[in-house]
């Protein structure tokens, strides 16, 4: 690892946190014209999960700063027109269609060594693709079912070659339909612009440093190099050459680069209020979220029960620029429930009740319904609040 260049530029941490908010949406005015499409050519990548509680992560995180946008406008701005691809980023992740080229690193690492070892039988990759050139997109289950009858990564074969196609780049994810992915050849779903590998590893991982800077503003080697899930020691290949400024953050041990476009002016506006998916760029990696707002947050889903300590989709409320508690949502009906609530402080509650109305809202539910309170004696404050 190569010395380090002496930062000359000092960020308190407030301004880093000013700094990160901005740069992930959250702090100024929403760049409502720019819509879905926009939120998703700024933060580069926005995951994908199997979750669904008040809605699935992928619809959460343009909700989360433009407001009440319509799921089914979020659905058409993501997988219509060509603006986009589902590829492993972050992890499963929707990604605009321009930064295609940029993962030709990870296409060549797949080809050169796979990614997992299910065997293949001769002939089932090429006939997966004489079948998506001959019918179109399709579906796993349209290409001859997804699954062999044993456990869950039974996969059959058409789904191993068509997965395995997805990898090399082959074949791209051009959306979700009832949650299954929808396969195309690349050369059809790809625009000719940018249907290439040309770029060497070391220009597509200076790229993607340097966009991963910009979506996050200021951060760590760690933070930045988790964003597109890089090595370190990709990270430290190309980070002289990305662009990005070395800075020193008061309060962060390790050393920092950010995005000289976010040093430019002092970031000012209105702060959003609302609740983050557990899967929200703001709070991907637990060290920086931490380290930024003093906030643990872990995803409790896959946690036996009886272990968790704020529920299944614990989703973060932020407000005022910093993250004041958490609720656990679900839906009976017309009803959100929050079924557990965790409260900071007292200030909490009046933006609790804000963000959880504005979710019933979106989600079509007329009525709230507290279960339980971490602070039991905020409980009828909030409850009024609510009403």
């Amino acid at each position: 690892m190569t010395s380090l260049p002496r930062p000359a530029i000092e960020l308190s941490a407030d301004e880093a946190r000013r700094i990160a908010l901005r740069a992930q949406g959250f702090l100024g005015a929403p760049d409502r014209r720019s819509g879905v499409r926009g939120v998703l050519r700024h933060l580069g990548a926005v995951q994908l999960d199997t979750i669904s509680v008040l809605a699935r992560s992928h619809e959460l995180i343009p909700y989360a700063r433009l407001g009440a946008v319509g799921r089914d406008t979020v659905e058409a701005a993501y997988w219509t027109e060509t603006h986009a691809f589902e590829y492993w980023s972050h992890a499963a992740c929707i990604l605009p269609v321009e930064e295609w080229p940029h993962f030709a690193f990870r296409r060549r690492a797949y080809r050169s060594r796979p990614h997992w070892h299910h065997d293949l039988p001769d002939g089932a990759y090429d006939q997966v693709i004489k079948q998506l050139r001959a019918e179109g997109p399709l579906t796993a289950t349209e290409l001859g079912g997804a699954k062999n009858k044993g456990e869950w990564w039974d996969w059959s074969e058409s789904k191993i070659a068509v997965e395995r196609a997805l990898m090399y780049g082959e074949v791209v994810c051009t959306e979700r339909r009832s949650w299954k992915r929808v396969y195309d050849l690349a050369e059809r779903a790809i625009p000719d612009a940018l249907l290439h590998d040309d770029l060497s590893d070391a220009e597509c991982l200076r790229r993607l440093v340097r966009l991963a800077g910009e979506a996050l503003g200021v951060g760590t080697r760690a933070d930045i190099a988790d964003y597109h899930r890089l090595k370190g020691e990709q990270f430290d290949a190309v980070v002289a050459e990305s662009g990005l400024v070395p800075v020193t953050v008061q309060g962060w041990e390790k050393p920092a680069w950010a995005d000289p476009k976010a040093l430019e002016t002092t970031p000012r506006g209105r702060h959003r209020t609302t609740l983050l998916s557990p899967f929200d760029s703001l709070i991907w990696e637990r060290a920086r979220t931490e380290r930024i707002f003093g906030f643990t947050h872990r995803l409790e889903a896959y946690v036996p029960k009886p272990k968790r300590i704020h529920g299944y989709f614990a989703m973060p409320l932020l407000a005022g620029g910093r993250l004041l508690g958490r609720v656990d949502p679900a839906r009976e009906g017309t009803t959100l429930v929050a079924k557990q609530v965790a409260l900071d402080t007292p200030k909490a509650v009046a933006p609790m009740a804000q963000a959880l109305l504005e979710a019933a809202s979106w989600v079509g539910c007329d009525s709230v319904r507290v279960e339980r309170v971490n602070r039991p004696e905020l409980t009828a404050d909030l409850v009024r609040a609510l009403n």
